[in-house]
């Protein structure tokens, strides 16, 4: 091949595969998106596509994988049903970040916190329950909002 014609065929295979790779990175669809950017504008976004604002800093270290954290929350559908919450400070939701004890999307969003820290967070479906759901209340592949304050952390 001559060289002219390996550049053209690059940037063929890179004209048609670029729009490609970009769908498959978005894990929200458009309506989705159009969604949060009203309703929640000035989101931050992950390199994984989780939506976040922080509604009040925390301060200090934040969790690590294997850590066991406190975490007081409430869960909705993207348009508001409420599936859930733990909102009592005397018994908030423990687990261990980072062993798949929760959704994929708060084991990625947790070490991003501060202690105290609240924030509004939007979790693709895939990085929630997916094509599975939770029945009877997430459907299958919803995405997912949640209000959330981490309220403990402790080390191994």
């Amino acid at each position: 091949m001559t060289r002219p014609t390996s550049r053209l065929l690059v940037l063929t295979v890179l004209l048609f595969t670029a729009p490609l790779l970009h769908a498959q990175r978005e894990r929200l669809t458009p309506d989705e998106i159009e969604y949060v950017d009203k309703t929640w504008p000035g989101t931050k976004k992950t390199s994984t596509d989780i939506r976040y604002i922080i509604r009040h800093a925390g301060s200090g270290e934040s969790p690590k994988p294997g850590d066991r954290v406190g975490v007081l929350y409430v869960g909705m559908l993207l348009h508001g049903q409420k599936f859930d919450q733990q909102l009592d400070p005397a018994h908030p939701l423990v687990f261990r970040v980072g062993r798949e004890e929760v959704i994929p999307g708060w084991d990625q969003i947790l070490p991003m916190m501060k202690l105290h820290e609240k924030r509004l967070v939007v979790i693709p479906s895939e990085l929630g329950y997916g094509s599975r759901g939770h029945s009877p209340s997430i459907p299958r592949d919803a995405t997912l909002v949640f209000e959330m304050e981490l309220v403990a952390i402790n080390p191994p």
